[in-house]
């Protein structure tokens, strides 16, 4: 595998004295896109504001490094970081329009990227514009963000974060706000924009759908922790953890017989406040015995690629 564009090295962040993410690690290769999956709550986008030095002053970094290329982000100071910002680490949100200043026309927002005024760079603006995909782009560069519906503005999100050539893209839940057509079109472009610009993509969803249609590679955040990580298809086709297993199962499918109930996942995910010892998925995991209430399990190798911090992991092919 190339030299990883991003590492995440044994990530913790609190909230007082609640542990929000504990020990997280990952790494995101040159023109990968690797997947970051769980339930509203799991940690998932505070990790992304984590990367992007972007956390609120009540949440603190109590361990771990992360890591551009070689440079150790948790080391630079703010300054460095406002250069690094756009440029090299760049992020996409889960609503364009609200992230869009609505007074600023869409090519004087996507010029501020690069540091410089329209008038300079309008020919790469309407270039980049072409690039996601938005017609018209010389007429576009000069509306504003209501003139646009909402897949146009998180085509101009996407122009934005990527006219700077970035290494690393974030992006949080880009399609959440899209209506179905729109959201294959955003994924599609994605995907296509991380080949041909070789950019790492880090994408950040609950949507397992979403998840086979794009990611090369997935870890599943659970309570703040990885519980299984390794090559998409392979987890699809076969996960060993039980959350993992339940995730997928909760999926409908066009072969499940009109008016079946969907499989759920008993219970509710636990706060930050409610963590204990143990595995953080024992409480609504059908496996769970008394080790996995008062053993944390260990992040391991189960094959080439594919972790998982399991006390009693499925075999392949096993139901849970």
């Amino acid at each position: 595998m190339a030299e990883a564009a991003l590492t995440v090295e044994n990530l913790s962040l609190d909230l007082g004295p609640a542990r929000l993410v504990d020990g997280v690690g990952f790494s995101v290769a040159p023109g990968e896109v690797m997947a970051l999956v769980g339930e509203s709550g799991c940690g998932k986008s505070v990790t992304a504001q984590a990367i992007m030095r972007l956390l609120p002053d009540v949440i603190r970094q109590s361990g771990g490094r992360i890591r551009l290329g070689a440079d150790d982000l948790t080391a630079l100071p703010e300054r460095a970081m406002q250069t690094i910002r756009g440029r090299r680490l760049s992020m996409i949100f889960q609503e364009p329009q609200a992230a869009l200043d609505p007074l600023s026309t869409i090519g004087a927002q996507i010029a501020e990227t690069l540091r410089a005024p329209l008038s300079r760079v309008r020919g790469e603006v309407r270039r980049m514009l072409e690039d996601v995909g938005i017609s018209d782009p010389e007429r576009r560069i000069d509306q504003h963000p209501f003139e646009l519906s909402g897949g146009m503005c998180q085509r101009v999100m996407i122009a934005s974060a990527l006219i700077a050539r970035p290494a690393v893209l974030i992006a949080d839940e880009p399609t959440t706000a899209l209506d179905v057509t729109i959201q294959a079109q955003i994924l599609d472009l994605l995907r296509r924009l991380a080949t041909e610009r070789r950019t790492a993509v880090v994408l950040i969803t609950h949507d397992m759908g979403v998840v086979a249609d794009i990611a090369d590679r997935l870890a599943v955040m659970y309570a703040g922790r990885i519980a299984e990580t390794g090559p998409t298809e392979g987890i699809f086709a076969a996960p060993r953890h039980p959350y993992t297993a339940l995730l997928l199962a909760s999926i409908p499918r066009l072969s499940d017989a009109p008016k079946s109930l969907l499989a759920v996942i008993e219970g509710r995910v636990p706060t930050p406040a409610e963590f204990g010892p143990g595995c953080r998925f024992a409480s609504r995991c059908p496996r769970a015995d008394a080790m996995c209430r008062s053993v944390t399990p260990v992040l391991g190798e189960v094959a080439p690629g594919h972790a998982i911090a399991c006390h009693h992991p499925l075999g392949v092919g096993e139901a849970v």
